[in-house]
């Protein structure tokens, strides 16, 4: 296995489903070259993970497996980190700092979010790849390195050149080749496989003896929904719901998508609501009382609009005033605006004009 700086052990990527084997096939062929490559693909996706593989079934498994993020850092200090610096090369810089390119030197540097990297750290990381060497910064010493670069990330690489925020002779030299992660929406198949894997574990880390499986309706929630945060957050709500189960001896049936949903005790109104909004929550947003048959969702979510609406106008439009107003905190307030399309200044006008 290649070392990592990551102490975690590297995990085994699990599938089945043609696209996601087709995309293991597709490393398998690439890893061997020392060609530097991209990884593309939507958060959660595993990214990380790919580039782990690619390192471990090359000639450089041996050899370090250096990880660095770039969004994580503002551009000095993206700078220092890459390429290391000099003592007395800025403020602060009271010894030399050894580059992550001296450190993955033989193997391989993963990095992560590579489209958030400045014009000027870009240029010298096309340096790096085209020569092989680069300086210290706050030095003129050139430092040669053999390594292996791997670039990770959910942005329009293409587009971002063609804008001139991404360098087109930079982008020439990382996409030697790219991998293209298939998101967890085109491999449905793998839901049930995944979903299973993080049950188990979850279980296990719990202290169960085991994990008894889902329910149909369990399992039909699972592979209905969109996963917009992909394998990540397929793993987050698995974990979530195993952990909340009751009964854990029975079969998983209360699948936890949403975690901001608003509990029973904490869904009371604010007192600060007038008694003439109260009374026109109970009737519904139009002001009429609801009969039988009815559709109970659409009730629910037209409620939840209304009071929503009703919240901002009481607080002059403060999204934290109307919040407490709601008892939510700020983060869940949000969450619901969104769902109701009520985040964005459009919408606020719209409100304000039914005033």
């Amino acid at each position: 296995m290649a070392r990592s700086t990551d102490p975690d052990e590297v995990p085994t990527p699990l599938g089945r489903s043609p696209a996601f084997l087709s995309m293991l096939d597709h490393v398998s062929r690439l890893a061997p070259l020392r060609r530097p490559v991209l990884v593309i693909g939507e958060r959660g996706t595993g990214k990380e993970l790919v580039a782990a593989r690619l390192a471990l079934l090359s000639e450089r498994w041996d050899r370090p497996l250096v990880k660095l993020n770039c969004a994580a850092l503002p551009e000095a200090l993206l700078d220092s980190e890459l390429f290391g610096h000099e003592a007395g090369a800025f403020t602060g810089a009271q010894k030399r700092r050894q580059s992550r390119f001296e450190r993955a030197d033989g193997g391989t540097l993963f990095l992560d979010e590579i489209a958030t990297a400045s014009l000027a750290v870009q240029e010298k990381l096309l340096r790096v790849i085209e020569y092989g060497s680069f300086e210290r910064v706050g030095g003129n010493e050139t430092i040669r390195v053999d390594v292996r670069i791997i670039g990770a990330t959910n942005a329009d690489l293409p587009a971002m050149a063609r804008q001139g925020t991404f360098r087109a002779d930079l982008l020439d030299r990382l996409a030697f080749d790219v991998v293209n992660i298939p998101p967890l929406r085109a491999r449905k198949e793998d839901i049930a496989l995944l979903a299973g894997h993080f049950a188990t574990r979850m279980s296990s880390e719990l202290g169960r003896d085991l994990f008894a499986g889902f329910t149909n309706r369990g399992m039909s929630v699972l592979e209905g929904h969109g996963w917009p945060g992909n394998v990540r957050e397929l793993r987050n709500v698995v974990e979530r719901s195993v952990y909340r189960m009751e009964r854990p001896e029975r079969a998983l049936d209360e699948i936890v998508l949403d975690p901001f949903v608003v509990p029973d005790w904490q869904s009371k109104q604010g007192e600060s609501l007038s008694v003439e909004r109260s009374q026109d929550i109970v009737s519904g947003a139009s002001g009429e009382a609801h009969g039988f048959p009815l559709d109970f969702a659409e009730v629910i979510k037209g409620h939840e609009r209304h009071l929503l609406e009703a919240a901002l106008r009481d607080a002059q439009f403060s999204q934290r005033r109307a919040a407490e107003l709601l008892g939510l905190t700020y983060y869940q307030f949000r969450h619901h605006l969104r769902l109701h399309g009520l985040a964005d200044k459009e919408s606020r006008k719209a409100l304000d004009r039914k005033e």
